[in-house]
């Protein structure tokens, strides 16, 4: 992890103040819809009966920008920039593209996860680019398909590790996700074998303490090795 998205990072969980930017810059500003993402005819059948679910990871400026426009149009927090390292894929199936998921850089706390892993604050520091988070995971509204999220979650968590080390050189241990439990229900999660681990207390990364400021989320956990806790406090 680089010295910038470190202190970046810090700043944004209020560990630090970095002073502010000089220049105001908004990403998703630059996202405009276009008949590329336009909705298509809908797609309802159970995941058993499609030809194949196959992942194809973003690559090149073209790409990204259609992945950018999808998540901005489609999913509920919208587009912006994955912090530090990062993966995204597109879920292809028929040649269209069904859905689509962003992996990025980790929280730098969280008290649920860290009680799990075990940890001291500098086996974190030294070890949290081990913990890959699902930042944003979106099915296209247009496709209705049983239990097609949790054979997407299945199939990218039996892949991302190698994918991982063929782009940054080591292969991470642990997925984590952050759900919004008064939205959603973690059932694809839990359906695909990740561990729920507690839930956050609704402060944010600046809020007050004892205050909800901002939703309260169920912090969901998916190991990649077994021994993924030796991992993280070596």
């Amino acid at each position: 992890m680089s010295c910038r998205v470190a202190m970046l990072r810090m700043h944004d969980d209020g560990l630090i103040k970095l002073p502010a930017a000089r220049h105001r810059y908004c990403p998703a500003n630059n996202v405009q819809f276009t008949s590329a993402t336009a909705p298509q005819p809908g797609i309802n059948r159970p995941v058993h009966a499609l030809a194949g679910v196959p992942l194809k990871i973003v690559m090149g400026r073209q790409q990204s920008r259609l992945w950018n426009e999808y998540i901005h149009r489609y999913h509920y927090l919208g587009y912006k920039p994955l912090p530090g390292a990062q993966l995204r894929y597109f879920v292809i199936c028929e040649n269209k593209i069904i859905a689509l998921l962003g992996f990025g850089a980790s929280a730098w706390q969280c008290a649920p996860r860290d009680k799990y892993i075990g940890w001291t604050h500098d086996q974190r520091k030294k070890n949290l680019h081990y913990i890959v988070n699902n930042a944003r995971f979106l099915i296209l509204p247009w496709v209705k398909c049983k239990n097609l999220a949790s054979k997407i979650l299945s199939l990218t968590s039996g892949r991302l590790s190698r994918d991982w080390q063929d782009q940054y050189g080591y292969r991470p241990v642990l997925l984590e996700s952050f759900v919004e439990r008064d939205r959603f229900a973690g059932t694809c999660y839990k359906a695909a074998n990740w561990v729920l681990v507690g839930q956050t207390k609704g402060r944010g990364k600046l809020g007050p303490a004892g205050k909800i400021s901002v939703p309260i989320k169920d912090p969901w956990l998916y190991p990649l090795e077994r021994n993924f806790r030796h991992a993280l406090t070596s």
